[in-house]
């Protein structure tokens, strides 16, 4: 059942739901139904048809006659944020290079440290999390909250896929290396550089990621 906090119900139904989508617990194909959903968390048809008309427009379900089709990420959509993450995150790691401070430098670099460490334990959950705060970083440092603002939703988009990339040990390892190496070219103000390696980075991780849904994990 889901809390009563200063967020409003329907938002705390939307955010559970989107999330679930999006981790794929609610798996593409699903039914969604109003019934179902009350049941499950709690809470009555109002807040429910709110938050299902907030997915419908975020193109996670599709409204049909037996009710909410989960559609959620598809093949195309991954392509297509892999695209802008490419041209977006190479501008975002070249300006970095360019204004990063020595203390945006040094965030940076610990992102990368505690990445690696948590991949020598394989502690899939902790490299997830270092693995964003890297990227997080790296925008901060680009000094351009506009980079921030259109990256954060798509990674959040492409969450289920990205997990995947990273919790696969060859990936993993790959990744901090390339972590590694986009860091040194920051460090060293090495524009050009550092956009090379992050782009490269970026497809880098498509290219795993392709690979899950041609094995069928989409």
């Amino acid at each position: 059942m889901l809390e009563h906090k200063t967020v409003s119900l329907a938002d705390q139904v939307f955010e559970r739901l989107e999330s679930e989508i999006l981790s794929g617990k609610f798996q593409r194909g699903e039914i969604l139904t109003e019934s179902r959903l009350c049941a499950e968390l709690g809470v009555s048809r109002t807040p429910i048809r709110e938050a299902l008309r907030r997915l419908s427009q975020e193109h996670l379900i599709e409204e049909t006659a037996k009710g909410s089709l989960v559609t959620g990420i598809t093949e195309k959509d991954i392509s297509d944020i892999y695209k802008i993450r490419t041209k977006i995150e190479g501008m975002a790691a070249y300006d970095a290079a360019l204004n990063a401070t020595s203390e945006q430098i040094k965030a940076i670099h610990d992102a990368v440290d505690l990445q690696e460490f948590y991949n020598t334990k394989h502690d899939a959950d902790h490299i997830r999390f270092m693995d964003s705060r890297f990227h997080d970083a790296v925008y901060k440092a680009s000094s351009s909250p506009v980079y921030f603002d259109v990256l954060m939703p798509l990674l959040k988009k492409a969450q289920k896929y990205r997990r995947a990339s990273v919790e696969s040990n060859s990936r993993a390892d790959a990744s901090v290396k390339e972590h590694r190496d986009i860091c040194r070219a920051i460090e060293d103000h090495d524009a050009k550089r550092a956009a090379e390696l992050t782009v490269k980075h970026v497809e880098n991780a498509y290219k795993h990621i392709a690979e899950n849904f041609k094995g069928g994990n989409n």
